[in-house]
């Protein structure tokens, strides 16, 4: 069974990073694509970044490409989502997912990839 704990989050102003982690356990983290995706009050769980298995191809939702940052460390079976420059929409919680697949491809159907998640981590973000 695969765990994966987010943490991380917090509370800060806009304009403030924020770095976020997710430790993962019981698979091979190595072979796997893992993603950050975010869940606002009411609305539905969105996309924000990605990675393949060895971070060579990373993926973002427009709404963060330039302000946030996906990466991974396989040593360690963390991924990280480096968020700067942090507006009040980006206030969520934030969920790590991993895909059995160590490719994503594109982010088509991007959240139907994933097949674990995390139970996520609160990000509030005051203007």
């Amino acid at each position: 069974q695969v765990q994966l704990v987010e943490s991380g989050g917090g509370v800060v102003q806009a304009g403030d990073s924020l770095r976020l982690s997710c430790t993962a356990s019981g698979r091979t983290f190595s072979t796997s694509a893992m993603g950050w995706f975010r869940q606002a009050p009411g609305q539905e769980r969105d996309f924000v970044a990605a990675t393949d298995y060895n971070g060579g191809t990373t993926y973002y939702a427009d709404s963060v490409k330039g302000r946030f940052t996906i990466s991974r460390d396989n040593a360690k079976n963390t991924v990280y989502l480096q968020m700067d420059s942090l507006k009040p929409e980006d206030t969520a919680v934030y969920y790590c997912a991993l895909a059995r697949n160590p490719y994503l491809y594109d982010t088509t159907d991007i959240r139907s990839k994933m097949d674990y998640w995390g139970k996520g981590t609160l990000v509030t973000v005051s203007s």
